[in-house]
C-alpha cells in the first residue's frame, strides 16, 4: 500500500478512535495532517483573542522543513498508536 493510501486510511481510522487524545496529541495529530496535505505553514498567524486557531498554527509551523513523506509517515505512525 503506498503511503498516500496508508495516509488516507489513517485520516479515516483518526475519526474513529477508542479513546478521544489529550489536547498536545490532537495538535501534533492536526500539525502532522496539515504538514503532510500542504506542506510548510503558510498564512498570517491568528490573533491573539484566537486561542484555538493560533495552537494549531503554532503546532503546524513548529514542523517547518519536514519533508510531506515524513510528516505523512508520522502521522500514519501516530494514528496507529492510537488505535491499540
Amino acid at each position: 500500500m503506498s503511503l498516500q493510501d496508508q495516509f488516507t486510511l489513517a485520516l479515516a481510522d483518526s475519526k474513529n478512535l477508542p479513546e478521544r487524545p489529550d489536547n498536545m496529541t490532537l495538535l501534533k495529530i492536526y500539525a502532522l495532517f496539515k504538514q503532510g496535505s500542504n506542506g510548510d505553514a503558510t498564512g498570517d498567524r491568528p490573533g491573539m483573542t484566537d486561542f484555538v486557531g493560533r495552537a494549531k498554527f503554532d503546532a503546524w509551523a513548529d514542523l517547518k522543513g519536514k519533508t510531506q513523506e515524513a510528516a505523512m509517515q508520522e502521522y500514519v505512525d501516530l494514528i496507529n498508536s492510537l488505535k491499540d
